[in-house]
């Protein structure tokens, strides 16, 4: 019996590596025998695609109108243009109730500055007061304030949706299940996916760009809600049951209070997914410095676009810092009998600057508002460096040679060979790869989305997308895996490049496109560029964290048995280290999809420059199946990569 029981196991064991070596060969036999091949299987038919984008036309023009759904939107966009109208008056001056605005900047920046050193001492205070300061004296301060109006309602709005629907995600494991892939798809949805629905049912402007960020921020902080809450001790909650507690009070005062750090974190990421998509909407209309960065790189003013860049780029880290830092800070606690000035200090200094500052606007224009010809931007100056610095030879020398080597012999001939592979053999492919790491159902499942991507019609325009994230990750692995292993192994070089990591994060991602047009001009060695820089990140952090990680126990047991550093980098550090790779590797993948939607700015070929088409029209059936597209691929390597990681940890017995 053991025996029979030993065989059936190595059977189980080798079938799925023999299953996907079979359906790798037969897809490879298929691409050489493509020219013998009838059409159904090299491309899928005209007569055969199917019509999903009239399908979903219909739908959501049954729901829009039969069901009546334009007028529940229309009720909701009233109430949030109401509330966008406040802040709009508070931040810069747009003449709606309550007519008190709009607030100086000296006491926005002494507020920011305030709250920096109430978070984390003086280094916040200067970054978060710093920030404000160079807004308003670069002369950008209106056009941030636009974008900030927006923030501070969708920014409440997504954490407050997504803390209640992750309460009932924790509540009810049936609800979990239904919501879980949900997000997960949204989570791998194109922007513009979710910009075109926003115009049609919330108008053009701040209220739709508002409808769009809060949608989009809303994942990570239903996700984290329900970890943090599945994450309280039973002690604690016995605890609670034992003093008396109703279930309200088990809510606010057991439940909350344990998971702070989780629901904070979750604040955190809606913050800044806020933060990055409400510069995104500027293509439905919405004001502010995404619409001015995007004027401006049309014009190819690339100096002045910099400047943007930087003030974007600044307040992302402002948001990103202060936020963490309050994650990590806990309550203030004080002795019974404290005085209440003693124990709200802070926001009592906080007041008095806001209000002194306030005062002292009203006598000096300077302290209110700087006018233009009071700025200190130098956005003009920087496009004249720019130029002087592209019109250097040596430089010019390298980027024109890098660009014609890497489109004629890399790029162009890598995209052309995609393009050649019947269809069916990159289905097979894809099902192989699947049944390798997850047996049969991730081939149905891996094979299934790319058949789906073929039945749309857009194979070819998803091909071309698949293989500019394809070349852009291979080159964010060839420089970014061995840079972040040089950089776990040297303990001096780890903080400063996983500082860098940390603040790349934080770049909204039409920052990363200014240096691939300033170097390489508008191409396809643009785009790879532009989505290589974004992709890196997360290579080189997760593999720094994953080398880190390794035993210490581990790596003493190596040096006793005498191994040589590089014995012990192949033979224990990277073994370990590579599931936690291969997360840093899917998050790559994740990344590149997402920026080669954005790089269709660059003018591309590929799904992202028809998405960006749609916006123009009510094509909104033909907006959601091109971003089914590329959730499919994006979900099929997410599924693949994230399986085989888990089996790795599995069999290291990481958990």
């Amino acid at each position: 019996m053991a025996v029979t029981d030993l065989t059936s196991g190595q059977v189980r064991r080798f079938a799925r590596p023999h299953t996907a070596a079979v359906l790798l060969a037969l897809a490879a036999l298929l691409a050489l025998a493509k020219p013998a091949l009838p059409e159904f299987l090299t491309r899928v038919p005209g007569w055969a695609v199917l019509p999903y984008d009239v399908w979903m036309q219909g739908l959501f023009d049954f729901i829009k109108d039969d069901l009546g759904l334009i007028h529940v939107t229309r009720t909701i966009s009233a109430g949030l243009e109401w509330l966008l109208d406040i802040t709009a008056n508070l931040l810069y001056g747009k003449n709606r109730w309550p007519y008190l605005g709009p607030i100086p900047w000296t006491a926005v920046a002494a507020v920011a500055a305030v709250t920096g050193y109430a978070l984390k001492g003086w280094r916040m205070a200067l970054l978060a007061g710093g920030t404000f300061v160079w807004v308003a004296l670069v002369g950008q301060w209106e056009i941030a304030m636009q974008t900030m109006s927006v923030i501070a309602v969708a920014a409440p709005v997504a954490a407050l949706a997504g803390l209640l629907l992750g309460l009932a995600a924790w509540k009810f494991p049936r609800f979990e299940r239904a919501l879980m892939p949900l997000l997960a798809v949204f989570q791998t949805l194109p922007f513009f996916t979710y910009l075109l629905p926003a115009v049609i049912f919330f108008k053009v402007g701040p209220t739709a760009g508002c409808v769009a960020t809060v949608v989009y921020a809303v994942p990570p902080m239903v996700l984290m809600t329900a970890l943090g809450l599945k994450k309280v001790s039973s002690e604690v909650v016995e605890a609670g049951h034992m003093s008396g507690s109703t279930r309200w009070q088990m809510l606010r005062h057991v439940y909350i209070p344990s998971a702070r750090t989780e629901l904070l974190v979750g604040v955190n990421q809606v913050i800044m997914l806020s933060l990055a998509m409400v510069v995104l909407t500027a293509f439905i209309g919405m004001p502010g410095l995404g619409a001015k960065l995007l004027s401006l790189m049309n014009s190819l003013k690339l100096g002045r676009s910099f400047e943007i860049g930087v003030t974007i780029v600044l307040i992302a880290v402002t948001l990103d810092r202060c936020s963490k830092a309050w994650v990590v800070k806990q309550p203030e606690h004080f002795e019974r009998g404290t005085p209440w000035w003693r124990r709200n200090q802070v926001l009592l200094i906080g007041i008095a600057a806001f209000l002194g500052f306030l005062f002292v606007a009203q006598f000096v224009q300077v302290a209110d508002h700087i006018k233009r010809d009071q700025d200190f931007s130098i956005g003009a100056e920087i496009d004249g460096v720019i130029r002087a610095i592209l019109s250097n030879k040596a430089i010019t020398g390298v980027t024109e040679w890098l660009r014609w080597f890497l489109i004629t012999w890399v790029l162009i001939p890598f995209r052309n060979g995609l393009l050649w592979l019947p269809t069916a053999s990159v289905v097979l492919a894809a099902a192989a790869a699947g049944h390798f790491v997850g047996g049969r159902r991730s081939a149905l499942l891996a094979g299934a989305f790319f058949g789906i991507v073929a039945l749309t019609g857009w194979w070819d325009r998803s091909i071309i997308t698949l293989y500019a994230v394809i070349s852009a990750v291979v080159l964010a692995a060839l420089i970014g895996l061995p840079l972040g292993i040089l950089a776990a192994r040297r303990k001096k070089w780890a903080e400063p490049i996983l500082l860098v990591c940390d603040t790349a994060q934080t770049f909204p991602s039409f920052v990363y496109l200014i240096p691939a047009i300033m170097l390489f001009g508008v191409n396809d060695v643009s785009v790879v560029f532009a989505i290589f820089i974004f992709a890196t990140v997360p290579l080189m952090r997760y593999t720094i964290e994953g080398i880190r990680a390794v035993p210490e126990e581990l790596l003493e047991a190596a040096d006793m048995s005498g191994a040589t550093r590089r014995q012990k980098l192949l033979k224990v550090q990277l073994p370990l280290a590579l599931p936690t790779m291969a997360v840093g590797f899917n998050q790559a993948i994740m990344f590149a999809f997402f920026m080669v939607i954005i790089a269709a700015f660059i003018g591309t070929q590929d799904l992202g420059q028809e998405l960006q088409k749609t916006l123009a029209g009510n094509q909104l059936g033909k907006n959601f199946v091109l971003g089914m597209c590329v959730a499919l691929m994006a979900l099929s390597f997410d599924h693949i990569i994230m399986r085989w990681s888990a089996n790795r940890r599995r069999a290291l017995g990481v958990f």
